[in-house]
C-alpha cells in the first residue's frame, strides 16, 4: 500500500453513497448531456459495480459496470477533464474488465459516441472491436448522435477448461 501512495496513483475503490453528488457534479462538468444523481443512485441500488478514482480526497473519475447472464456492459466511464491523458481512463477500464471476468462474464459491451475519438482509440487499444451501431442513441446539440457498439470477448472455450 505504501508503494501505491508513493507512486502518486489515485486510489481506486467502490463508490460510496455519500459520493454520488460528487460523481454527478463531475459528470455534469465532463458531459453535455449528463446522468442525474438519481441515475447514479439507481445504479448503486441495482447492485452495479460502481468504482471511483480519488486523488488527494478529490474525485477524478468513475466507472459503472452491469453484469448479468454472462455478459457485462460498461454503462459509464468518466475522467475529470483536468486528469485526462494520464492513463486514468485505462485504469478504470481495466478494473471494469477485471470485475467482469470475476463475475464470469463471457463478453463485455459498451457504446461510445463517434465524436469521441480518444475513447474509441482507448477501447481499441484494450481489445474492443466495433460490432454495430445504434442509430440516434445519444442526445446531441443538433438532434441525436449514433452510438458505436463495441465488444470484447473475455473468455474463450479454452479458458473454461
Amino acid at each position: 500500500m505504501v508503494a501505491i501512495l508513493k507512486s502518486g496513483l489515485p486510489e481506486m475503490r467502490p463508490l460510496r453513497n455519500e459520493e454520488i453528488p460528487q460523481v454527478a457534479a463531475l459528470e455534469a462538468r465532463a458531459y453535455e448531456f449528463p446522468w442525474s444523481e438519481g441515475i447514479f443512485r439507481d445504479c448503486v441500488r441495482a447492485g452495479y459495480n460502481c468504482w471511483v478514482l480519488v486523488r488527494e480526497e478529490s474525485l477524478i473519475g468513475y466507472g459503472v459496470l452491469s453484469v448479468a447472464a454472462g455478459e457485462a456492459h460498461v454503462l459509464n466511464v468518466c475522467v475529470s477533464p483536468d486528469a485526462q491523458g494520464q492513463g486514468q481512463g485505462r485504469r478504470l477500464m481495466r478494473r471494469l474488465m477485471d470485475l467482469a471476468r470475476w463475475h464470469r462474464a463471457e463478453r463485455i459491451f459498451l457504446e461510445v459516441r463517434p465524436s469521441n475519438p480518444r475513447a474509441i482509440q482507448l477501447y481499441h487499444s484494450l481489445g474492443f472491436n466495433e460490432i454495430g451501431r445504434r442509430p440516434n442513441y445519444y442526445p446531441a446539440t443538433r438532434g441525436r448522435e449514433d452510438a458505436i457498439v463495441m465488444a470484447l470477448e473475455l473468455f474463450s472455450d479454452t479458458d473454461a477448461d
